[in-house]
């Protein structure tokens, strides 16, 4: 270790030692803090001013993006009533009825505005934000720390990650150094900086609550960053900082029951934006990995059954002429481990995966019948419609409505307190669909399509071709001790 090294970790760690005694203070209340010493105010003071030097290096590097998009009345938001909806009454008889106009004779047009942040990633002008940034915007203005202002275009969005780049005109811009969030501990102090309420430049200091935060329901391939530094809206596409001024995340949402702040915020790991961004500045869009299976989590009762231990993924259907069924996996088999990395669940394995370039070879340890064994796939290249693709791996057309379906084995119906043939499992519901909407989960149960009762995918499928709309479907739905109603609609 040369000497410049240990320098530097001698001064990080004095900060750290000053950021600890900050808390101390804090807890010991202001009585505790005119008692301390010249040395320990002296560590107080180079904590606060080690934070204002991150901040004043990284601040010119992050700016605000405002929006302006542009709706039509048939695009507002509407807030029907289920018990009034003809389809509902084919079923339960007439209800009462509120008069509503119709969006769609209504030809008028708005528009509406909108707010987020964003980092500069290179000097010519390429910023990383959050895809609901700009989703759909037809203007982008782009406001630097220095207040000058520029257009921005969007280079690339990839809605499943809740990525964008977009780009500015300009040159000799200041550059947000990217660190690597894989070494981000628990615990950690992070720094975010953004625009919430329009207000840009603003700072918040935290830790990091946690890590691999998925099944939020808030994009397709979740592995959030949680962090309690204040996150509020108009942060989104902001930098999430470590101590070294090093962009680590992408804040992105907020656990919040009142709309603001509540100590729950996550934010996109930026090594997973780096492979993103990488792909849609060279193509403007990005091409993840596919194996071909449907999964499902193991836990400790699914486990005694397959001969395992809980962890890593089940896959319940292999699909036809798929780089899994090639390779050789084979429905039931667990997957534990990808090149010598512990698969812990569905969500990891779907975000490995995802993340691999189409064409790699990847060493999979599964376990089959109780013995363990590895196998090589060549991971193909994920097709645009999953949902048609679910649909026709399921055999029905509840795809396309963001479910996926499988029989209840005597297995899968003893993990979920069910009966055999008493429904159809719902394995996996995906996020942003029709069905997660209405708030259907994986573990739930079909048990009548239309008011007729279904026991399997093949009565299922019978009872939809009866079906007169295919794209408005009565379900009786259970969740343990209770059942419920829903209509199920694509838009």
């Amino acid at each position: 270790m040369d000497q410049s090294h240990k320098r530097t970790e001698s001064k990080r760690t004095s900060v750290l030692a000053s950021c600890l005694l900050c808390l101390m203070l804090l807890a010991g209340g202001h009585h505790a803090a005119f008692a301390q010493s010249d040395d320990d105010l002296a560590l107080l003071d180079r904590s606060a001013k080690a934070f204002s030097s991150v901040v004043k290096k990284a601040g010119p590097a992050v700016v605000y993006v405002g929006v302006e998009k542009e709706t039509s009345a048939k695009g507002m938001p509407q807030f029907p009533d289920m018990f009034n909806d003809p389809f509902f009454e084919r079923f339960f008889g007439p209800q009462f009825r509120h008069p509503r106009t119709n969006p769609k004779q209504d030809k008028r047009t708005f528009k509406q505005q909108a707010a987020g942040s964003g980092f500069i990633i290179s000097g010519d002008g390429y910023i990383l934000t959050n895809n609901h940034v700009v989703e759909e915007a037809s203007k982008i203005t782009v406001r630097l720390a220095d207040k000058r202002e520029f257009q921005a275009k969007v280079v690339g969005t990839d809605p499943q990650s809740d990525v964008a780049v977009i780009k500015i005109d300009a040159k000799d811009l200041p550059v947000l150094p990217l660190g690597n969030s894989d070494k981000l501990e628990v615990g950690e102090w992070v720094i975010a900086i953004g625009s919430p309420f329009e207000l840009s430049q603003t700072v918040t200091v935290g830790v990091v609550s946690a890590k691999g935060r998925n099944r939020m329901g808030i994009t397709d391939y979740e592995n959030f960053i949680q962090t309690d530094a204040a996150i509020n809206p108009g942060n989104s596409g902001g930098p999430l900082l470590n101590i070294r001024g090093e962009a680590v995340g992408i804040n992105t949402a907020i656990f919040s029951r009142s709309g603001g702040y509540m100590g729950i915020g996550f934010a996109i790991p930026i090594n997973m934006a780096k492979s993103i961004e990488q792909q849609l500045r060279k193509s403007g869009k990005v091409t993840r990995g596919w194996l071909g299976v449907m999964i499902q989590d193991v836990n400790e009762e699914l486990a005694k059954s397959f001969g395992g231990k809980a962890g890593g993924a089940l896959i319940t259907e292999v699909s036809d002429d798929s780089p899994a069924k090639k390779s050789g996996l084979l429905q039931g088999d667990i997957v534990m481990s990808i090149n010598g990395e512990p698969v812990a669940d569905v969500a990891d394995l779907r975000n490995k995966i995802a993340m691999t370039p189409p064409n790699t070879d990847l060493k999979l340890h599964i376990l089959r019948d109780g013995t363990e064994k590895d196998l090589v796939v060549a991971v193909g290249e994920q097709p645009a419609d999953m949902g048609a693709l679910a649909k026709k791996m399921t055999g029905t057309a509840l795809g396309e409505f963001g479910l996926t379906l499988q029989d209840l084995t005597k297995e899968v119906a003893e993990q979920f307190g069910y009966a055999k043939d008493q429904g159809v499992l719902i394995a996996d519901v995906d996020a942003n669909s029709p069905a997660a909407e209405l708030g259907l989960q994986s573990g739930m149960l079909i048990e009548e399509i239309n008011r007729t009762r279904v026991r399997n995918l093949k009565e299922l499928q019978q009872s939809l071709k009866k079906a007169g709309n295919a794209k408005q479907i009565l379900l009786r739905v259970r969740s343990g001790e209770q059942s419920q109603y829903v209509v199920l609609q694509l838009k």
